[in-house]
């Protein structure tokens, strides 16, 4: 007996295991300009997902076919937040309303106003229902509401609508995308930055969707799981332009060095040269960190006494108060410039001596490198004195704030370094 079969579309309004299924195999198929998902697995992936449509309509539960996620703990893998593909705004029958309460323009103030607003009513994590302001109830969905799209996008297409910035820029209402190639829907992740909760700039107050609802926490930066790979946006539709950063806040050490090229770099420079320091510059200061920068810096810092790490020619918290106060002692006449000792390079990395250098009782030199090497990248702050050989909690508490800075948590920031620690903090 021959047996016909027919394709059937999926009715996009229809909720049963069946079309729900199909729906997502199309969209793991489909090519990235028609709305399909940027996986090379896509094709892979919707002939699995079409399978298990088999199943369901063979008699299996849906619930057997696509077990729902259980709710994760806090601080958890961005994957536990599965989302879904880019629809139009619903209502609360479930019919599409696009095009519907679209915000073309917009202001910092209103998008954070509208995350709150969420919070407020703590909206139920689903990557399937849709809020009574007709936004999906996920992660994207939530971030497409803050901005006001009059659609639920997805991780995927949010950059479509924004500017990519650098972390240095991030103000509250841009947004932190994580995008994973290899599990699209259920391995991506965005927050809301709602601004910085300390001033190294290592933890943010994230507005996010995740499980069970709608939160906002501090949260190292970028995020707790795949840190390095989150990537900063910002709303092309912002009215006007966007606040200046607070000109006296201490922007972090990250903000100095080889490399840096920002607004903080150039200011440090005109205060350096208010205070003394113009005969180091052969131009005037501007946005790109260069030796003029850290032989004037030196300089003031010499000024005040400071001697060895303290005198390093990078600006800490408090060489920045003192500039921006006009606080402490000018940078003198070079004939009066107090005579730096000879400049000790920086020691190469030696290869990871084991764990069993570090933690109570232990003294060598690996842990009075560790220590000096936390101070020269801006993370000794827990030193009152030293760094020495000894092993100490400020050694730990130090280590422990460079590991939280990566985007570590729990186990992985203890403040005991291990092989990929010693890596990063010396790379």
């Amino acid at each position: 007996m021959l047996i016909e079969f027919t394709e059937i579309e999926p009715d996009r309004d229809c909720g049963c295991g069946g079309c729900a299924a199909r729906r997502l195999a199309r969209l793991h198929a489909a090519p990235v300009a028609e709305g399909g998902h940027r996986s090379a697995h896509g094709a892979r992936r919707a002939a699995l997902l079409v399978a298990a449509v088999g199943s369901v309509l063979g008699g299996g539960s849906v619930a057997a076919a696509a077990p729902s996620p259980s709710p994760a703990p806090a601080g958890t893998e961005s994957g536990s937040t599965p989302q879904g593909s880019v629809a139009p705004l619903r209502d609360a029958a479930g019919a599409e309303t696009r095009g519907l309460r679209s915000v073309r323009t917009t202001t910092r103030a209103e998008i954070m106003a509208r995350a709150q607003r969420w919070i407020d009513q703590q909206v139920p994590y689903s990557m399937g229902s849709y809020w009574s302001d007709g936004y999906r109830q996920d992660c994207s969905g939530f971030v497409s509401m803050a901005w006001g799209l009059g659609s639920s996008q997805t991780t995927w297409t949010l950059p479509d609508h924004a500017t990519r910035i650098a972390r240095t820029d991030l103000q509250p209402g841009d947004i932190l995308v994580y995008n994973n190639a290899a599990d699209p829907a259920g391995g991506s992740h965005t927050v809301i930055f709602g601004g910085w909760a300390d001033s190294a700039r290592s933890k943010y107050l994230a507005y996010e969707q995740t499980r069970p609802a709608t939160r906002k926490r501090t949260t190292p930066y970028a995020y707790w799981n795949n840190s390095a790979s989150y990537v900063a946006y910002r709303y092309r539709g912002l009215d006007g332009p966007s606040p200046a950063p607070a000109p006296d806040a201490f922007p972090g050490a990250d903000a100095f060095g080889p490399g840096q090229r920002n607004e903080y770099v150039k200011r440090l420079g005109e205060m350096l040269v208010q205070r003394g320091g113009a005969r180091f510059y052969g131009e005037g200061p501007d946005p790109s960190w260069g030796e003029a920068d850290r032989r004037a810096t030196e300089a003031f810092q010499l000024a005040q006494g400071w001697r060895g790490s303290e005198a390093d020619g990078y600006p800490g918290k408090d060489t920045w108060d003192l500039l921006v106060r006009h606080q402490g002692r000018d940078i003198p006449p070079a004939a009066n410039q107090p005579v730096p000792p000879p400049a000790t390079p920086a020691p190469s990395a030696p290869p990871y001596p084991g764990a069993d250098r570090f933690g109570p009782g232990q003294s060598n030199a690996y842990v009075q490198l560790l220590g000096e090497q936390l101070v020269r990248k801006g993370y000794g702050r827990h030193y009152t004195e030293g760094p020495g050989p000894e092993w100490g909690e400020a050694d730990r508490l130090n280590v422990a704030d460079f590991q939280r800075a990566q985007g570590w948590a729990g186990s992985e920031a203890d403040g005991y370094p291990g092989p990929h620690t010693w890596e990063l903090l010396f790379a």
